[in-house]
């Protein structure tokens, strides 16, 4: 279901853990989504821009909210991050490999209406 989003038009991504370090993921899968023509909105609260682009301290500072929210964080801020996302109503979550816990698992299959994807990386779903 995640990966039927993904393939629409105009779908935006949220990059929670994006970085501007280029050894660390937040900052290579920024850059491949990017290149693939995606709008990918970069969040961190620890950056202003990542890449000359704007950064969002959390995803509902956005003026937009995203369609799926992509996280390269670990277990425990995803978790939280991802109860916020639900709060806003998001409802497509993606977790990169390394950003996924039993904890939150359960807790996904448990919440109503929320498709998502984990132990998947984003730049190989989408070459």
């Amino acid at each position: 279901m995640v990966l039927q989003k993904l393939k629409q038009k105009n779908v935006r991504i949220a990059l929670v853990g994006a970085s501007n370090d280029p050894h660390k993921f937040g900052n290579r899968i920024y850059l491949d989504l990017r290149s693939k023509g995606y709008d990918v909105i970069p969040v961190n609260p620890k950056g202003k821009q990542i890449e000359g682009d704007r950064t969002y301290s959390s995803i509902e500072m956005m003026e937009e909210l995203p369609d799926i929210v992509n996280f390269v964080v670990p277990p425990p801020i995803a978790m939280k991050v991802a109860q916020e996302a639900v709060e806003l109503g998001i409802n497509h979550l993606w977790f990169q490999p390394g950003s996924e816990s039993e904890e939150l698992e359960t807790w996904l299959k448990g919440t109503n209406g929320i498709k998502y994807l984990v132990n998947s990386c984003i730049m190989v779903e989408t070459r």
